[in-house]
């Protein structure tokens, strides 16, 4: 398993986002500097060690020190179960590419991805093609802006 480079200070380093779903997962990636977020890629999942070696691999190739994951909670922050889904989904995908993973509140990145999308005047299957990779980079943009301060939405147990 590889680690994050051991000479990268604590507040450098790639950081990747990642907007999760069942079906698609959406990447982006800051600079090593973190001050901008770009949308990465749609990544269209096909089964466990697929996903793996693909998430691998961008952990390695872009030097990425830490995964952020995107929480979808309810509107008044409570967790709900696709928020349970993106916990196991990032509890293993820390273990499956050595790098510490944090989750983000992602509640209304997709409804701005789409509001970004549509005022762009792309075919709807375009705006498909660029969705989830989009709202990974609002994700991460709004993870960089608040300085990785955790926000962390009460569980469904509270």
């Amino acid at each position: 398993m590889n680690a994050s480079p051991p000479d990268a200070p604590a507040n450098s380093g790639r950081i990747a986002a990642v907007d999760y779903g069942t079906v698609r997962l959406g990447i982006a990636l800051s600079d090593s500097r973190r001050t901008i977020a770009s949308p990465y890629e749609n990544y269209t999942r096909r089964s466990e060690q697929a996903d793996g070696e693909f998430l691998r691999r961008v952990a390695n190739e872009e030097m990425v020190v830490l995964f952020v994951v995107g929480l979808p909670v309810h509107l008044d922050g409570r967790e709900s179960q696709k928020s349970r889904e993106a916990r196991k989904f990032g509890e293993w995908l820390g273990q499956i590419t050595g790098r510490p993973v944090e989750y983000f509140d992602e509640r209304f990145t997709s409804a701005e991805a789409e509001q970004h999308l549509g005022a762009a005047k792309m075919t709807k299957k375009r705006r498909k093609a660029r969705l989830d990779k989009l709202a990974a980079q609002i994700l991460l943009t709004a993870y960089l802006e608040s300085s990785g301060a955790s926000q962390q939405p009460q569980s469904l147990d509270d």
